[in-house]
């Protein structure tokens, strides 16, 4: 799956769980057994604080929308 593009998102508006994912296995990263999920309302800014120093042939950021709102 690709990373989609999603705008920023104001106050009120949808949250986003934003997933590393090792494009090797298709599995979300994990640190200490536990999922790395971030919550954000700003989900392409998470997902490039995900990526940072990552090599993107190796790593992709899962952006998916929780609570209301959905995508934009």
């Amino acid at each position: 799956m690709t990373r989609r593009s999603i705008t920023a998102a104001e106050p009120g508006q949808a949250t986003f769980a934003v997933r590393l994912i090792d494009r090797r296995t298709g599995l979300g990263h994990r640190v200490g057994g536990r999922p790395l999920i971030l919550y954000s309302r700003r989900p392409d800014e998470a997902a490039a604080e995900l990526l940072d120093g990552r090599d993107p042939a190796l790593w992709e950021a899962r952006i998916d929308p929780i609570g209301t709102g959905g995508l934009r």
